[in-house]
């Protein structure tokens, strides 16, 4: 069972993110789960969203302690959240910042006493929204990179998701999201 946490800031589509990686996920042929957890529910306050991906049935009904991965969709969260805790040793660890690999690594460490055992990747996925979408909508851009890095999904299948979640708001919002999804994939390494 592969587990994931998305860190946000509420109305960053944190939940909606955990939404579509299930949708894709069930469209790969696995079996899902996706679930927030709010504190105090308002714009700006930190937000976590969670999904379980399995090819079995998944009978576990609590929060994410130990994920596999980790998506952090507002960088400004390394700061207020521990957002690497539980992150399970040789886990991943994906960011949207400006930033270098590098200098998240060594925030990493002074905030988070990171020793090298998880994967860091960092996409610029705000500067690519803002190039497509023409806001700083990450949630949809995010995973474009989870794709890439981690195989979990296909490109395809989020697409499809994409499709699901967006028509009912009009053809040319969803087509952005899956153009902003595809740079992503094609520019995350």
């Amino acid at each position: 069972m592969i587990e994931v946490r998305i860190h946000g800031r509420g109305g960053q589509g944190a939940v909606t993110t955990g939404q579509i990686m299930a949708i894709a996920a069930f469209y790969d042929g696995n079996e899902c789960q996706t679930f927030p957890m709010f504190g105090v529910e308002r714009a700006g306050a930190p937000v976590t969203a969670f999904c379980r991906i399995d090819k079995k049935k998944i009978d576990i009904r609590s929060q994410v302690y130990h994920p596999d991965v980790v998506m952090i969709l507002d960088p400004s969260l390394i700061d207020a959240v521990d957002v690497t805790k539980g992150l399970k040793k040789e886990g991943t660890l994906i960011l949207n910042t400006n930033k270098g690999r590098d200098e998240i690594i060594r925030i990493l460490k002074d905030k988070h006493e990171y020793k090298g055992h998880y994967d860091v990747h960092v996409v610029d996925a705000t500067g690519i929204a803002m190039n497509i979408i023409k806001k700083p909508i990450v949630n949809t851009t995010m995973l474009g990179a989870f794709s890439r890095i981690t195989g979990i999904i296909t490109l395809k299948s989020l697409k499809m998701a994409i499709d699901d979640i967006f028509l009912a708001k009009g053809k040319v919002i969803s087509d952005l999201n899956k153009q902003a999804i595809e740079e992503v994939f094609r520019a995350t390494k």
